[in-house]
């Protein structure tokens, strides 16, 4: 029984390098699938936090590309509309042009009419020199035709500074500025109240009347007016620029003559014109 235990101790001893190198094998087995499994661990987080932040990048450029593009869009819509008012604004100084070139035409026409009217005294002055009483009388018929011409002359020129109002009624000198205005305030033919109205606000008392602004277009520089006159609302709709808005008013009806030199957003500023007096 002794050689037995003993001899099975002999095998172990004679064997025990061998289980020792199993055994260091077994651990080192046992660590590297521990570190490999550690290792896939932080890969897989590695590539988790890499996937999050490429897709926060992504969306980040994405947000970026979309604001640019809505800058882009709201910049091509600023510039279609700044162009849109250069035309109008181009079209209403054409149209202004042409205004102004027909009146010259017509100045000229009446400057040649009056230096022809001019010419024709003149013989008729040199052809009555020997009769002192006819000459006394084509004088003073001379003098007269003069006074005419001249008249006409300084009528024709005014042309260029007047207009028919939207009542068929020639207006007066129409000022287009506020340094316009204050020409004509000197003149002193009429009275003249400067007024600014906001859109839908309390209608403005102005001498007899009331002004209240119902509607505006700035781009197209048009707007509608509630004009409030002798317990009588009159509506003056699409009127412009410069243009001469006329009303009668009172017991014994004057005329009332109102013109917008500016149009804003949800404003319009001008004066209103009336007789002295009112």
């Amino acid at each position: 029984m002794n050689d037995v235990k003993e001899t099975k101790q002999g095998v172990f001893a004679a064997n025990r390098p061998l289980y020792i190198a199993v055994a260091v094998a077994l651990v080192a087995a046992l660590g590297a699938l521990v570190w490999a499994f550690v290792l896939q661990q932080r890969l897989t987080e590695t590539e988790a936090k890499l996937a999050d932040a490429a897709s926060k990048d992504r969306m980040a450029l994405i947000r970026q590309l979309r604001e640019a593009d809505a800058k882009i869009q709201a910049n091509s819509a600023n510039v279609d509309e700044q162009m849109t008012r250069a035309q109008q604004q181009q079209a209403a100084l054409d149209a202004r042009a042409q205004a102004l070139a027909a009146d010259a035409n017509r100045l000229q026409k009446t400057q040649a009419a009056t230096a022809e009217k001019l010419g024709s005294v003149e013989t008729d002055v040199s052809g009555v020199k020997t009769d002192v009483g006819s000459v006394k009388s084509d004088v003073s018929t001379t003098k007269t035709q003069l006074a005419a011409t001249q008249t006409d002359v300084a009528d024709t020129k005014s042309l260029l500074q007047r207009t028919v109002g939207d009542a068929g009624v020639m207006s007066g000198l129409i000022a287009r500025n506020h340094d316009e205005l204050e020409v004509l305030k000197h003149k002193g033919d009429r009275t003249y109240y400067e007024f600014t109205l906001h859109k839908n606000a309390p209608a403005t008392l102005l001498a007899t009347v009331k002004l209240q602004l119902k509607k505006v277009n700035d781009r197209k520089s048009r707007f509608n007016l509630l004009v409030s006159s002798d317990d009588r609302n009159i509506e003056k709709k699409d009127k412009t620029v410069d243009e001469p808005t006329q009303f009668l008013t009172g017991k014994n009806p004057v005329l009332y003559e109102m013109v917008v030199n500016q149009v804003g957003k949800d404003t319009v500023s001008g004066y209103l014109s009336v007789p002295k007096g009112m």
